[in-house]
Formats: structure tokens, C-alpha cells, sequence
């Protein structure tokens, strides 16, 4: 009996043993084609950065027969970017803006956010619906009542008419709720017991621990605003302070349909935010896990 009972512990011993085998090998197989989608995603997504960069390195002439080979590379197009524009001027323009955008979201979408998720008042979900229901509203429908309005108090053609109509930001507020919502109650309740008010809870407790969600919102920000083209071309006209995107547009405007100048300029102005990724690449992703939104 004491031979089977061991027998019996062998054979289920070797079966566990070629389960784990089995579900070692279905793990493998499922990460290398994780990792064989991303890959061709990610080829797939440079090869419109490539082609930009081999129509920017051709001289005009021979951009209108498109192909992949460069007889004579040259930097004539981005040599007359630089020298038709004021590169350096809009991207200090570009960066003060998005900065400053950036910070005014975060600031704002935080201390709403907060609001929803701790504070208890009348209409808070019928408040928190609105926020919603302000993410389906496009951005362009607000163009006209924005420009009387900044007109009005003489902003217009300032840095100011640029930054505070893109501070206000639906999503930004979701995603703050989303994670302010995963803190524990518990240490609001902790700091009250020790006197502290609700800004002292906001800015020394939730705050610090919602730097995921800080780091996420101010980079989606800092790119939106560094990309937006439409409403800064109508509310700049300097051309001194123009951002990188409309300041590139006036300089393509002299040249006609010319593809090395455009591809050019559309290098120019994405180099910044590809930096960007490159550095902040790790607090993207914290962001968008901690919020809550994987899908």
C-alpha cells in the first residue's frame, strides 16, 4: 500500500510538473506575440517619420515623383525655415504657453476634481455629469464666444489669449477623480484628526500621492497646447509671440506646395515633443495605469 501511495503522489507529482510546463509554454508563446504586435506597430508607426525625413532631405524638384531614394540629400528646406522664420521666438512662444497651460490644468482639474471625489454638496453628480458630458463637446464650437470674450477685455494677440481658453479641461478633471477616488478616505480623516483644513489635506496629502496622475495630465496638456494650430492663428497675429505650429504654417503660406519645405517644418515643430515622450515616457504610463483607464 505504502509502494502505491507513493506511486500515486509520483504520477500526480509529474503531472503538475507538465502543467506548469504547458503553462510556462503558453505564457512564452503569448508574450512573444505581444511583443511581435508591438514591434510591427511600432515599425509601422516610423515609417511616415521616415518618409518625412527622406522628403525633408530632397531638394523641392524632386519631391513631386515620390521615392524612397535621395540622389542628393541637402538642409536647403530646413535652412530656409530657419532663415524665412523666427524659430527661436515661437519656440520660447511654444513653450511658455504649453507650460503655462499645463500648470493652470493641473491646478484647476485637481482642486474640481477633489471637490467631486471628497467634498458632499447638493448637484455633485449632476455637477460631475456636466464634466462629462463636457468631453463630447469639440473644442471648435467654443471658437467664436472665446474670441468676443478675450476681445473684449483686449487680450487678443497675448500669450494670455492662447493659455486660458485651453485651461479648462473636461477630461483632465476625470482622470483626477478617477484617481483621487483609489485614495484611502482614511487618511483624509487621519489629518482632520490632527487639524489639518482642506487645502492642507489637498496639497500635502493628496497631491503627492497623485503624481502619476500629475505627470500625465500635464504632459497630454503641454502637447495638446504645443500642437493646437486653430485657435492660436486666430488669436495671434504678432509675429513675434506666434507659437511654433502657426509660425511654421505663415512661413509654408510663401512657399506654395512645396514638400521638402513642409515636411521641413512639420520635423521642426514635432522634434520638441518627441523629446518629450522619450523623457516622460514612465510617468505617462503610471498616469493612465493609476486613473483607472487600461480599457
Amino acid at each position: 500500500m505504502a509502494t502505491l501511495a507513493l506511486e500515486a503522489r509520483s504520477l500526480t507529482a509529474a503531472q503538475a510538473r507538465r502543467y506548469a510546463d504547458a503553462a510556462d509554454r503558453r505564457t512564452r508563446i503569448f508574450n512573444r506575440c505581444c511583443t511581435g504586435v508591438l514591434v510591427a506597430f511600432a515599425i509601422l508607426w516610423l515609417v511616415p517619420l521616415a518618409w518625412a525625413l527622406d522628403t525633408a532631405l530632397k531638394p523641392n524638384g524632386e519631391t513631386t515623383n515620390p521615392t524612397w531614394a535621395i540622389d542628393s540629400p541637402t538642409f536647403a528646406s530646413f535652412r530656409a525655415l530657419l532663415a524665412e522664420g523666427d524659430i527661436v521666438n515661437w519656440y520660447a512662444a511654444s513653450f511658455i504657453t504649453s507650460a503655462l497651460a499645463a500648470v493652470g490644468t493641473v491646478l484647476t482639474a485637481s482642486l474640481a476634481a477633489y471637490a467631486l471625489s471628497r467634498m458632499r454638496f447638493r448637484f455633485r453628480w449632476l455637477a460631475f455629469w456636466f464634466i462629462l458630458i463636457g468631453i463630447m463637446i469639440p473644442s471648435q464650437v467654443l471658437i467664436v464666444p472665446q474670441f468676443r470674450e478675450l476681445g473684449s477685455v483686449d487680450l487678443l494677440n497675448t500669450y494670455w489669449a492662447v493659455i486660458l481658453p485651453q485651461i479648462p479641461t473636461a477630461i483632465a478633471v476625470f482622470v483626477f477623480k478617477q484617481f483621487f477616488d483609489g485614495i484611502p478616505k482614511d487618511l483624509d480623516e487621519a489629518a482632520r484628526i490632527d487639524g489639518a483644513g482642506f487645502f492642507r489635506i489637498y496639497r500635502q496629502v493628496v497631491m503627492p500621492l497623485a503624481r502619476p496622475a500629475v505627470s500625465a495630465v500635464a504632459i497630454f496638456s503641454f502637447v495638446w497646447t504645443w500642437n493646437n494650430l486653430l485657435w492660436p492663428l486666430l488669436a495671434l497675429s504678432n509675429p513675434k509671440i506666434m507659437t511654433i505650429p502657426v509660425g511654421l504654417a505663415t512661413v509654408q503660406g510663401t512657399y506654395g506646395i512645396r514638400y521638402a519645405d513642409t515636411m521641413a517644418s512639420a520635423i521642426l515643430g514635432a522634434i520638441p515633443l518627441v523629446l518629450v515622450f522619450l523623457l516622460f515616457q514612465r510617468r505617462i504610463v503610471e498616469g493612465i495605469a493609476g486613473t483607472g483607464l487600461k480599457g
